[in-house]
């Protein structure tokens, strides 16, 4: 959530962001009203228990006569402070409802909607192919994708990988991982349900919420990306970012339900309910997120620069970012048998607005606990990767290049049909 010192020092700098996202700016003034109206109750509250607090000791010292009379005074004063209590928690509730409705504020970012992005690179050269299969072609021939029977056990969006299939997202995710540890990230291995806390405190149930599985029973939602779960790692602490930023890269099976994505990329295993991903998430201070933000979409780049394919990077517009980032670069590689930009990547800073979510902090240069900055970037999404290797490196008798630096991994230097 946004820091309402900012909200009351320029509460036009927050509407102008909701502007730029395409979002309504009443929500700033329907925020700005509920912290007022908490601040006047808290007020009131405090004033009655000090009132109350002050007859009780008049009453200690009373004669029996003027007693009788501060005891009444003190019974009136008990009933409008527990309704004093009682309006300012109905304010305090009113107030975080209100909060969770304002996006972070993205002052940055282009502003407009999804297609409103600016184009900030294109690397590498697209392949001359001149009728070039789609991934699921190619993944059938090498018996690497099955949709059908993915479809015919789980139901539309499903798939089994199997073969080289299988071989080549473990090889994939070994790759990531092994470049994540050499700059200095934390793996983990991260549960893939959580509480409802931290998928509120991540951002993911306002206009995500669609999107996300919940199991009712457990009250347990499925991750849609290990952000979540890694950034709840640390809900309620005090780290320690005194030496360097605490950077992990997190692994886990990802669930989304793609509502409202019908019809779009049916076909193979672009946009599927159930894939594996390998995030890279990092906590650090708000002045350094910025260089933290640009440390994660080199390291991307990095990563796309190993699997040989060429890509474009777009800084994404206000309207196109999740509620929780200021700023997102995506990282979109060629999809030649369509002849457009996949995205595969993102990376997003969040600024404090998770922290203040989810009440994590470090201690400031005065010793005093600040809200830290979380920052979120893919580093491996194991269908897209393998849909942008499978097109990206064919070859007209069927086979598929292995990129160099994946080979030591899948253990050779083609795919072959099989």
């Amino acid at each position: 959530m946004i820091d309402l010192r900012l909200l009351r020092a320029d509460p036009d700098l927050v509407r102008g962001s909701q502007r730029a996202r395409g979002s309504d700016p009443a929500l700033v003034d329907a925020l700005l009203a509920a912290d007022e109206q908490r601040r006047a109750a808290i007020t009131r509250a405090d004033a009655l228990r000090a009132e109350q607090k002050a007859t009780s000791n008049e009453i200690r010292g009373a004669e029996p006569p003027e007693r009788i009379a501060l005891m009444e005074q003190a019974r009136a004063l008990s009933a409008k402070v527990k309704e004093a209590e009682a309006e300012q928690a109905a304010a305090e509730a009113a107030l975080r409802e209100a909060h969770l409705a304002v996006p972070n504020v993205a002052p940055d970012a282009p502003p407009g909607g999804e297609e409103d992005y600016v184009v900030l690179r294109e690397v590498g050269v697209k392949p001359d192919l001149a009728k070039p299969l789609d991934h699921l072609e190619i993944g059938e021939r090498l018996k690497a994708i099955d949709t059908d029977r993915g479809a015919k056990v789980s139901g539309a969006r499903f798939y089994y990988l199997t073969g080289v299939g299988a071989l080549l997202e473990l090889a994939l995710v070994n790759l990531a991982m092994a470049q994540a540890v050499e700059v200095g990230l934390t793996p983990a291995i991260v549960p893939a349900l959580v509480r409802k806390e931290a998928m509120e405190g991540t951002g993911f149930l306002g206009a995500h919420a669609p999107e996300i599985y919940r199991l009712e029973a457990d009250d347990l939602y499925l991750v849609g990306t290990s952000e979540v779960a890694l950034a709840a790692r640390h809900m309620n602490e005090i780290i320690d970012l005194s030496q360097a930023p605490v950077r992990y890269a997190g692994y886990s099976t990802c669930f989304r339900r793609e509502a409202g994505s019908y019809g779009k990329d049916t076909r193979g295993i672009i946009r599927v309910h159930q894939f594996d991903k390998v995030e890279m998430f990092s906590f650090t201070t708000v002045e350094e997120s910025y260089e933290e933000h640009l440390r994660l979409l080199a390291w991307e780049e990095e990563f796309l620069g190993k699997l040989e394919v060429p890509y474009r990077v777009i800084d994404v517009a206000a309207g196109d970012l999740g509620a929780s980032a200021v700023r997102k670069f995506d990282c979109e590689a060629w999809l030649p048998s369509q002849g457009r930009w996949l995205e595969l990547m993102s990376a997003s800073n969040c600024t404090d607005f998770q922290a203040r979510r989810l009440n994590i902090r470090a201690r400031g240069t005065d010793g005093k606990p600040v809200h830290v900055a979380t920052l979120n970037g893919t580093l491996m999404a194991s269908t897209r990767s393998i849909v942008a290797l499978l097109e990206n490196h064919q070859e007209p008798d069927g086979s598929v290049r292995v990129p160099k630096a994946l080979q030591p991994y899948l253990g050779r230097e083609v795919l072959q049909p099989a």
